[in-house]
């Protein structure tokens, strides 16, 4: 009989483990998860959008998920999973693959649980998410040239050390505790018509199904780079194949592997899904820096991408968009700048 720590078979390209639970989360468990969450991380403020509720004749408002502790909306899967963490892992500690935001949420939550934390990136990470992975203590080791290649190195570490590897979406405690950000927007706003969450493993947008989706009965719209479509295709196609393309600004969104939990999840209760281009995301990066005085990264601006695409249908709606992240490298910011 295989132990914890061999690979068991997976539904998709990723490697997952006995451990792991393939069940996906329902509304209740994301009202579960919000009791660690509450216990972790301050709430995050919801707050109306002059600049964008003029643009589009509409009430558009910002969750600000950019105010969290590591910059992004991850650390609320991070905190819940850790927060039940089985003890035989408590000394190993948890491994994860990251471009950044996965990596930041998992070494916050290690450090608040006082679990050791290794993350595997590529090699050209973004140097400022690598720099707050290890001053939050994780034991970060740089590996291939994009997240994918990172990503079968903790899988193979996980493997060998006996380590408790975090998947980026298969793991349904992860996508609960990240969409407690709804259950907040639900109780601000009761009253959402759309929201539109950038799509890059697919555990915001679950979340957000699960919540503003399922509680307000919002039209929940992801949006993905033209340049990084897997799991748009594999959501529109009906398959788990990954993608060859994969070369996109917004590193948050940038997977050539969809993933079979949240893509279950997003193809029964996601109302529609956009492919942005990359300029117009480095534009709507701009724009929320110049309007707002935001800085936020790619995958939060490719929502906005996607609202100028379904400019028509926002007139006179009311219109939520997660500033998903802030960790924006500064020549990211100076490339959609045209610095």
């Amino acid at each position: 009989m295989p132990s914890q720590y061999d690979p068991v078979e997976s539904p998709d390209e990723t490697t997952l483990f006995p451990y792991h639970d393939r069940t996906p989360p329902k509304t209740a468990d994301v009202y579960r998860a919000r009791r660690v969450v509450r216990r972790t991380l301050p709430r995050t403020p919801l707050v109306r959008s002059e600049p964008l509720s003029a643009e589009f004749d509409a009430d558009v408002y910002l969750k600000r998920e950019d105010t969290l502790p590591t910059g992004a909306f991850k650390v609320r899967g991070g905190v819940t999973l850790a927060a039940d963490l089985d003890d035989a892992f408590r000394d190993p500690g948890l491994i994860a693959a990251s471009t950044g935001n996965h990596g930041q949420s998992v070494a916050y939550a290690g450090r608040t649980f006082d679990v050791p934390v290794t993350v595997a990136v590529p090699r050209d990470a973004n140097p400022s998410k690598v720099t707050a992975m290890e001053r939050l203590g994780a034991d970060v080791v740089h590996h291939g040239d994009d997240f994918d290649d990172a990503r079968e190195h903790a899988e193979e570490l996980a493997a060998a050390e006996g380590y408790r590897y975090v998947h980026s979406a298969n793991e349904p405690k992860l996508v609960a505790g990240v969409g407690t950000a709804g259950l907040e927007i639900v109780e601000d706003l009761p009253e959402v018509d759309y929201l539109f969450s950038p799509v890059g493993g697919g555990s915001s947008a679950a979340g957000y199904c699960l919540t503003v989706g399922e509680l307000a009965d919002a039209t929940v719209v992801g949006a993905q780079s033209e340049a990084a479509p897997a799991m748009y295709r594999a959501w529109d196609e009906g398959h788990l194949d990954p993608a060859d393309e994969m070369g996109t600004f917004a590193e948050g969104i940038a997977t050539r592997v969809p993933f079979a939990m949240t893509i279950d999840l997003l193809r029964d209760r996601l109302d529609d899904f956009c492919l942005v281009s990359e300029d117009a995301i480095r534009t709507a990066v701009r724009d929320l820096l110049v309007e707002e005085s935001l800085v936020a990264e790619g995958a939060a601006a490719a929502s906005v991408a996607a609202m100028r695409g379904m400019r028509d249908e926002l007139s006179g709606k009311t219109v939520v968009l997660p500033i998903s992240g802030r960790n924006l490298d500064t020549e990211k910011h100076r490339t959609a700048l045209g610095e």
